[in-house]
């Protein structure tokens, strides 16, 4: 019986540019054996693709609701999304 995969699509706003967020993200997603990517938006806020087993998905997912030490986050939304193409986590440049 193998672990029910789950990929989400996360917009995080508040102050989280130039905190380090897609640096923790990256590492916290890495740590999880997660796929996907994360990067900067031209509006202030982040955005991520996170796949792989659900419950790690989930676990990532709640933790950018706090982010990293120097965030605030003030709003996460996120939605079912297909996986990336690509194997890995990586940080994107800013759209």
């Amino acid at each position: 019986m193998s672990e029910a995969t789950r990929a989400v699509q996360v917009r995080i706003e508040g102050r989280v540019q130039g905190v380090w967020y897609r640096g923790w993200a990256v590492q916290e997603a890495m740590r999880r054996g997660l796929s996907g990517w994360v990067r900067n938006r031209s509006d202030g806020s982040v955005e991520a693709v996170f796949a792989g087993p659900e419950l790690d998905v989930d676990a990532m997912v709640e933790q950018c609701r706090q982010g990293p030490p120097s965030a605030v986050v003030t709003r996460l939304t996120f939605r079912p999304t297909d996986p990336p193409e690509r194997q890995g986590f990586h940080a994107l440049g800013t759209v």
